[in-house]
């Protein structure tokens, strides 16, 4: 990982090369590629901060073909469903696609016969090492990944791995894939990450709104009917003390009435570059007549997929530590190795949550239902609301059924946010498109907290207690305890 992060490289791979960890182990000597060291001119490649030191970063610039792939012909057509796609079979870029989110969402939409392509710049397996972190699944390469999912199933993933701020990669992805729809997970997607310090705070506006900026003039430039389906927040809304609407709400001020987009009140960096996104998508949708889909998604938990679970080399990412780690997933693994439950504060902060399961659906029914064109939609996407305090009693009730001692500790709240408030957020779209939900249940939570207790000899525990705080974010660059 290290090598392939740090090298500066541009490399092809041609049809009638097989797709294997092989012909992508870039650091090492006895490789059958050549390479063209290039400087990418994406923000991908600016100063990354170890410890005290900065080192310049470039990235890997690569794009894989499936095996006896035939070139594709210019489509010429405006059709949605088909775009000039012989096969007839929709065609998704999920960009991010190995992340958390974005690897289970691949495989389920490659499963359901869609053609798939995935586009990730590997940058978070990079901030594992930077922060000195790491999944408590094990998980394998993306090649590996793609290359067992193709032996397992007989399907094809294509990867493009290079960096979405790069426009002119970018560009000659979408030449090359022709996507029908982009489902759009490639972002920094860590509030406590995006208020470590100044650097990692730009880092997270720049290589979010930026790279939202390229996929929406890639758009516009090369396949004007491609429907985006953006992974939004629903961080974006705030905790106002009204009801939360889907995206837009109807007010009436002196007398006249209108609908307009919900209000925002984004409560870290990261927060706030998702709201920059949904206003650009919205103005491209109206000035570009493009057609965009906005997922502002709850916390999400859970681990396995229907396809995640066929082999172990298809093993999801779990994050447990308190950068990246969601809170129903750092509470099970806190539970497994007897360490207290951290709950931050009063514990009354309430959000949306959902299970992966119904991320991968949710993102499915996006696509098979897509926006007009010149439509922004926005869906609220999760399945119910608990407060930080419910599911500690719900994870502490789970685990002594188990055997375990579980305790729960109010730890000072390292974020700025309140602690006791009113949530009430609607979630109706999704239903209405035919989302069956995966509600938290004890089996659910039986099955989490096994597989934490399988791999807590993989836990830090050091990595556990938040050491990150809104309120001391500073220009000096920063690095975990280790």
């Amino acid at each position: 990982m290290a090598h392939l992060l740090s090298t500066s490289c541009s490399m092809k791979v041609s049809p009638s090369e097989k797709l294997s960890s092989r012909c992508w182990n870039v650091g090492l000597t006895n490789s059958p590629m050549s390479f063209t060291p290039q400087t990418s001119k994406s923000a991908f490649k600016r100063l990354v901060h170890q410890g005290d030191k900065t080192q310049k970063l470039f990235v890997v610039r690569a794009t894989t073909v499936p095996l006896n792939q035939e070139t594709k012909a210019q489509s010429g057509t405006s059709s949605f469903e088909n775009n000039g796609n012989s096969s007839g079979r929709k065609r998704v870029m999920v960009i991010g696609g190995d992340g958390y989110c974005g690897w289970a969402t691949a495989l389920h939409l490659s499963n359901k016969n869609y053609e798939v392509a995935i586009v990730d710049n590997l940058v978070r397996r990079l901030f594992d090492h930077q922060l000195g972190l790491d999944s408590l699944t094990p998980i394998a390469s993306i090649q590996d990944r793609i290359s067992r999912w193709q032996s397992l199933t007989g399907k094809t993933i294509e990867l493009h791995v290079g960096d979405i701020c790069d426009f002119e990669f970018l560009a000659e992805t979408f030449k090359s894939f022709e996507p029908d729809a982009v489902v759009h997970f490639g972002e920094q997607r860590s509030a406590p990450y995006s208020m470590i310090d100044r650097s990692r705070a730009v880092y997270t506006q720049h290589n979010n709104v930026i790279g939202t900026l390229n996929v929406l003039f890639a758009i516009k430039e090369f396949r004007e009917e491609c429907h985006l389906v953006k992974l939004g927040t629903m961080g974006e809304y705030g905790t106002p003390n009204i009801d939360i609407e889907e995206g837009f709400i109807t007010i009436t001020h002196n007398g006249r009435t209108d609908t307009l987009p919900y209000p925002k009140q984004a409560s870290s960096f990261y927060h706030l570059s998702k709201v920059h996104d949904s206003h650009n998508i919205a103005f491209t949708c109206k000035a570009w007549g493009i057609r965009a889909t906005d997922l502002n998604q709850g916390v999400v938990y859970g681990l396995m997929t229907d396809e995640t679970a066929m082999h172990e080399e298809l093993c999801n990412r779990f994050d447990y530590d308190a950068v990246f780690g969601t809170a129903l997933n750092r509470f099970c693994v806190q539970a497994a190795v007897g360490h207290p439950l951290t709950v931050y504060g009063k514990g009354g902060q309430t959000r949306g949550y959902l299970d992966i399961r119904d991320t991968v659906q949710c993102v499915e029914l996006a696509i098979a239902n897509p926006a007009k064109l010149g439509e922004f939609r926005v869906f609220n996407q999760f399945t119910e609301q608990f407060s930080v305090r419910e599911l500690a009693a719900l994870v502490t009730k789970a685990g002594e059924k188990l055997g375990l001692s579980v305790e729960t500790t109010s730890v000072p709240n390292p974020r700025v946010e309140a602690e006791e408030h009113y949530y009430n957020a609607k979630h109706t779209k999704l239903v209405e498109l035919g989302l069956k939900p995966h509600l938290l249940s004890d089996s659910l939570l039986d099955s989490v907290l096994n597989f934490a207790i399988q791999y807590k000899d993989r836990v830090d525990t050091k990595q556990i207690m938040p050491s990150v705080s809104w309120k001391k974010i500073g220009v000096k660059p920063q690095t975990l305890r280790a």
